[in-house]
């Protein structure tokens, strides 16, 4: 079943949940663009949560679907998943946890629910929950990873579970959007190429340097410690390898981090600063508006897809 038809947008796209850069605003833009929008909870606690919720719903008329990711790591992930439910969103991703203990709730609600995973054998253990889907994102993209890529870990999250799941990491364009879905994806979330929109909100030095970024211009910290996360390679970066190297405490590790995302994206700071970005910045060469992003990835797709039948008939 096409990812459209499941959540009710015009395109099989969600946009990926992003800490400190998908506030209610963004998300409905990208709700009335054609895809899914996505709020990123991050580190807000629940109030913060319902006037984004609110803000997004005012935004898109109350016509457009748009759903919330929830951190499961926050402090504040109770009082979030209550917030959803008194606010009626219709669909929630979750990572970095198991949401199980919110499932029966968010299910009776009516609410649609996919956790993100990073390995088939959390998806086959996640879906005796009663899921809608799975996001399964390989170690492509930007921000918390995991160690497969996209290729090898679509088709086996596909293979474990019985229910639709959605490709993430390295994409950005129609090349990738048909190998998504040639891998039996049923669509696709995406990120990196969103930075590059018109309407995401980020500091203009963070867009960018996504603009700017090549195709081995991305590392990923925090192996160490069991919290992967890629991220530009900058000043920041290559202290937190250094001290990763050497073999540095969690304490000494959070002084260079902390902060580090607000201030690449609110201050612009892209040398101190955690600029989150997937390989595929080295793809995105131009800012756009959301909808035309989203229309170049399915009409792309589909080209792709119909130029393949035609030679390999």
């Amino acid at each position: 079943m096409k990812l459209n038809e499941i959540l009710g947008t015009e395109f099989p796209i969600i946009q990926g949940g992003m800490a400190n850069i998908a506030t209610g605003e963004f998300a409905a833009a990208c709700s009335n663009a054609g895809a899914l929008g996505m709020i990123a909870t991050g580190g807000w606690d629940a109030d913060r949560l319902r006037k984004e919720i609110r803000r997004a719903r005012e935004l898109t008329e109350g016509k457009r679907p748009f759903g919330v990711n929830l951190m499961l790591m926050s402090p504040y992930a109770a009082d979030i998943a209550q917030v959803i439910l008194d606010e009626g969103v219709q669909v929630v991703t979750t990572g970095a946890g198991n949401p199980g203990q919110y499932i029966p709730a968010w299910k009776e609600a009516g609410i649609k629910v996919i956790p993100v995973v990073a390995a088939a054998v959390l998806a086959k253990r996640l879906s005796r929950y009663g899921v809608d889907a799975f996001v399964a994102e390989g170690m492509e993209s930007g921000g918390h990873v995991g160690e497969m890529t996209t290729m090898a870990l679509v088709p086996q999250v596909i293979d474990a579970v019985d229910v639709p799941v959605i490709a993430a990491g390295g994409i950005a364009d129609g090349r990738q959007m048909a190998a998504a879905l040639a891998l039996g994806a049923s669509g696709v979330q995406v990120g990196t190429c969103l930075l590059a929109s018109e309407e995401c909100p980020i500091h203009e030095n963070y867009k960018q340097a996504v603009l700017k970024a090549k195709d081995s211009d991305t590392t990923v910290t925090g192996r160490s410690i069991g919290g992967p996360v890629r991220v530009l390679k900058n000043k920041m970066a290559r202290e937190y390898l250094a001290l990763e190297k050497r073999g540095a405490t969690l304490e000494e590790l959070e002084t260079v981090t902390l902060g580090g995302l607000r201030r690449a994206v609110l201050e612009g700071d892209v040398e101190r600063g955690s600029v989150m970005m997937g390989q595929v910045a080295g793809m995105v060469h131009e800012v756009r508006p959301l909808r035309r992003i989203f229309e170049e990835l399915v009409n792309g797709g589909k080209a792709v897809l119909e130029q393949v039948d035609r030679e390999w008939r």
